[in-house]
């Protein structure tokens, strides 16, 4: 593409809510110009879309990779947070993303984490302290503080979070939430310390109590957590703190649609145009200051061409004037990545992941339960199956043995037992597990389990299926989260994988994303670190013994 060019078609400008035809022309990557006319055009175009908070990793792809296949639906933009990585390597890893995303013409926004480690009962590979999270909002290619997970904290004061809040307000940088099921006068103490988003509702009765205290409600559909359809209803009476989030989207999902999918749906679901196109577009570059184009004179050249909104067919996408997708097909050269990783996960044997059941011949144990779309959990009592003195897993009720295991340093499994999976033979594991990525496994018999494990260690991470008649790998030597490979070939591996999972019995949509979250302590109520079984709602290991 020239340095200057023209473009013609219906001009969809949603900062004044108005369409009309003309043309933009083009100069060094700004709009120099903007003409109207009579003309009747066959195509429209509208700004970029914009995933106002996204964790790049759980792509399972570089930053790189990951721009390659979203440009493809009209994304020009993400406002994401790279914790998942600063749990691995801390300040290494967020500066890896910061240098991989700066090599291809996409336009990445990313945050300071604020809670590396997300909680004090879990093993990460590093911490970022107030000091540290400093250093990162001082620069100018960090735009705001990351989602503030120890919502308890924050409702405590506890001196470290609050410091780090305070920081960002010093740098004049919004600051992110996380604060799954707070309602009432503890969202507003949230709310107040200066938190001003949230992603995790999923229901209105709570995104309505975050909106009365002033916050923006991020609706979420990723590839676990689903909160488009219960949330939606918000955007026609709250059009200006409104927005549009992926969280955590797995590569065969972001190989069929991204935001645009969002939009589609919200018009179909008669969300008027411009309410839509506002939360898609507009409020992520308002509430995050972003330097992305709305079509205005001597804004950024950041656009997509579509056919129409009934169909929208994104015929073309550009950033900063450079056109990076046309015709369903990404023109984003793939580029050669490093892998940077910390991974020292003992061999393990077989009676590491025993339990011992306590003395007699039967014992009530708590289990956790899997929700297909949700990342929260449940917390329910089964009478154990014991076997030979130990507590074993029990397919027919589709009690299931989890396992994680300390991906820094030597130590014992911590295990547990989970319902929801489904899995009537074999076992899945995964070095995606959040947020400290320890490795996690959950299966019928413990020789798969532990069959599942080793298969990832080589890697240095990845994700496997294993049963008795075959083992799959899709390798993630990136910080045991992310492949080096091409995205696509990455989403083909991924699809084997999940189908794979899926022939073992699991009903679940995404049972790779589902697992990654069940060592996730911040979202209650019942999880598993690699130090024990921890209940989110009283925010303390408990006992698998009932």
């Amino acid at each position: 593409m020239d340095a200057s060019f023209s473009i013609s078609g219906n001009i969809v400008d949603v900062l004044h809510r108005r369409i009309f035809a003309g043309t933009l022309e083009i100069a060094d990557g700004q709009i120099v110009r903007i003409r109207e006319d009579n003309t009747i055009y066959g195509q429209y175009i509208c700004p970029g879309f914009i995933d106002a908070h996204v964790h790049v990793e759980s792509s399972l792809l570089t930053p790189a990779e990951f721009a390659r296949l979203a440009v493809v639906h009209g994304t020009v933009a993400t406002v994401s947070d790279p914790h998942e990585i600063a749990n691995v390597l801390g300040l290494a890893g967020v500066e890896f993303m910061l240098e991989n995303a700066a090599q291809v013409p996409f336009k990445f926004f990313f945050g300071a984490p604020s809670c590396v480690p997300a909680t004090a009962f879990e093993t990460a590979g590093a911490t970022l302290d107030a000091q540290v999270v400093e250093q990162l909002l001082q620069r100018k290619d960090i735009w705001y503080l990351s989602e503030m997970m120890n919502f308890p904290g924050v409702l405590h004061q506890d001196p470290e979070v609050m410091k780090k809040i305070a920081l960002a307000r010093q740098y004049g940088k919004p600051v992110d939430g996380h604060a799954p099921g707070l309602r009432g006068q503890q969202a507003q103490q949230y709310a107040a310390a200066g938190i001003s988003t949230d992603h995790e509702c999923t229901s209105l009765e709570e995104a309505r109590d975050k909106l009365d205290a002033g916050m923006h409600i991020l609706i979420r559909e990723g590839s676990a957590a689903r909160n488009f359809d219960a949330l939606i209803p918000l955007l026609k009476t709250f059009p200006n703190r409104i927005m549009f989030c992926s969280d955590d989207k797995h590569p065969d999902s972001l190989v069929l649609g991204h935001i645009n999918e969002l939009v589609k749906r919200a018009l179909a679901k008669g969300q008027a145009l411009f309410d839509v196109l506002q939360a898609a577009c507009l409020n992520p570059v308002q509430h995050y200051h972003l330097p992305v184009g709305q079509l205005q004179l001597g804004d950024p050249a950041d656009f997509i061409v579509i056919d129409n909104f009934e169909r929208l067919h994104v015929l073309a996408t550009y950033v900063q004037g450079k056109c990076v997708a046309q015709q369903g097909k990404s023109l984003i050269p793939s580029i050669p990545t490093r892998a940077v990783n910390q991974f020292h996960t003992p061999r393990l044997k077989q009676e590491d992941l025993e339990v011992r059941a306590p003395s007699g011949s039967s014992c009530t144990i708590r289990v956790m339960e899997a929700f297909d779309g949700q990342i929260v959990t449940g917390a329910t009592q089964a009478i154990a199956r014991v076997h030979d003195g130990k507590i074993v897993a029990d397919p027919q009720q589709d009690i299931l043995k989890i396992v994680v295991v300390n991906r820094y340093k030597p130590a014992r499994p911590a295990v547990a037992f989970v319902k929801g999976f489904g899995l009537k033979r074999g076992a899945i594991a995964s070095s995606v597990a959040h947020d400290s990525h320890n490795l996690i496994a959950v299966g019928t018999q413990d020789d798969m389990i532990l069959k599942a494990i080793q298969a990832i260690i080589p890697h240095g991470g990845g994700l496997s299926v294993v049963h008795e008649q075959k083992q799959l790998v899709l390798p993630l030597p990136v910080a045991g989260l992310m492949s080096i490979e091409d995205g696509y070939a990455v989403a083909r591996k991924y699809e084997q994988l999940d189908a794979e999972a899926k022939g073992l019995g699991s009903k679940l949509r995404a049972p790779f994303m589902t697992l990654s979250f069940m060592a996730l302590l911040v979202i209650p109520k019942l999880k598993l670190s690699d130090q024990g079984l921890f209940d989110g709602e009283q925010f303390q290991f408990t006992s698998l013994i009932a």
